[in-house]
């Protein structure tokens, strides 16, 4: 956390519903923090942070100082505080089953960091948790709200480029050994797998939301010879929509020195292909259209090499959701599990020798 970092707050004592501001405490600063943080900044007449908590005592103490906010002694603190309406999870999915759990129980409403967690029943247990509980939980899956994304959506929906029939999905990014090297990255026990989780997920997960349910999937996951690490490195897969179009998934962080991932989608009207944050269209009369959205989405070695601005969308659109103003653009807890049910068929088809998983079986 850079010292010079300041998220300024709002003093007024508006609660959610009046036209105020949402109260909100942050709980971790993991590497999605810094885009997290300048969120934040932007949002500070929408969103005001009530206190910082962090298991490490000095870092705490630091981070507070640096965003000049209060840092909270304990979760219990947290949960107790009559001034925090919500919170925004930023710790390992490792971490998370006890917290939320806590906070659920204290009424506050959740945000948090994907994945849910490492495996498909312990994310179910977090969204059964908040749902038994009547909190909103949301997970950070910024691709949705890119405007490229908005705008296939709407195409989709209104059925412009007719009956999908083929569907084609590429995340060719890179992570140096070094991102490997930091304890727990890579591994089943604190990440819960490898490039399927922790980076592809934000693509499938937008592919889930464009196209529907996947019906089945047949995978071969590996770990290539350029990382040393315990998870995948690299995951392809055959996949079969509800809608009966048929696709391919390619995603690795082994493709030095990484590019755009993309989403291809080819209908009897038209294709389109969503790379990065441009949009192309491909009508079947010849013609095309083109649109461009600038920013990165952190394809290289620096996985936080893209702007703040997605994040932005999705803390205010939370507070509009908490508050009953607007439908959520966040990906809601169980609509969160789908993207999830997917990497784990994946893995158990790759497990198993490439035999077709159906989903419905998870």
């Amino acid at each position: 956390m850079h010292r010079q970092t300041k998220v300024w707050i709002n003093q007024t004592k508006n609660r959610p519903g009046d036209g105020g501001t949402m109260k909100l405490a942050v709980i971790g600063l993991g590497m999605a923090a810094r885009a997290h943080v300048a969120a934040l900044e932007s949002l500070h007449e929408r969103v005001e942070l009530t206190g910082l908590y962090m298991r490490n005592k000095n870092r705490l103490a630091s981070a507070a100082e640096a965003m000049q906010v209060k840092a909270f002694p304990s979760l219990e603190a947290i949960a107790e505080d009559s001034e925090t309406d919500a919170v925004l999870l930023l710790t390992p999915p490792d971490s998370r089953l006890d917290i939320v759990k806590l906070l659920s129980e204290a009424g506050k409403h959740v945000l948090m960091e994907k994945p849910l967690e490492r495996t498909l029943p312990a994310a179910t247990e977090l969204v059964e948790l908040c749902e038994k509980a009547g909190v909103h939980l949301g997970t950070v899956l910024q691709h949705r709200v890119r405007p490229g994304s908005f705008r296939l959506k709407k195409l989709l929906d209104e059925k412009q480029l007719g009956e999908i029939a083929m569907v084609r999905v590429d995340v060719p990014w890179w992570r140096s050994q070094d991102y490997y090297d930091q304890p727990g990255r890579g591994t089943y026990d604190q990440d819960g797998g490898g490039v399927l989780i922790t980076q592809a997920i934000h693509v499938l997960d937008l592919m889930l939301h464009l196209l529907g349910p996947v019906k089945s999937a047949q995978a071969m996951l590996a770990t290539t010879q350029l990382h040393e690490m315990e998870a995948e490195d690299f995951a392809s897969a055959a996949v079969l929509f509800e809608s009966g179009a048929v696709g391919n998934i390619c995603a690795t962080t082994a493709s030095f020195p990484g590019s755009s991932e993309s989403i291809r989608i080819d209908g009897t009207k038209g294709s389109v292909i969503l790379q990065g944050g441009s949009l192309r269209l491909i009508w079947r009369d010849g013609t095309e259209e083109n649109f461009a959205e600038k920013g990165n989405s952190g394809a290289g070695a620096d996985p936080m090499a893209f702007p703040s601005d997605w994040h932005m969308k999705i803390i205010e659109n939370f507070a509009d959701v908490v508050e009953g103003k607007a439908d959520s653009l966040v990906a809601p807890g169980r609509d969160a599990l789908a993207v999830q049910r997917l990497i784990e068929a994946m893995e158990r088809s790759s497990a198993e020798a490439g035999l077709r998983v159906e989903l419905d079986a998870f």
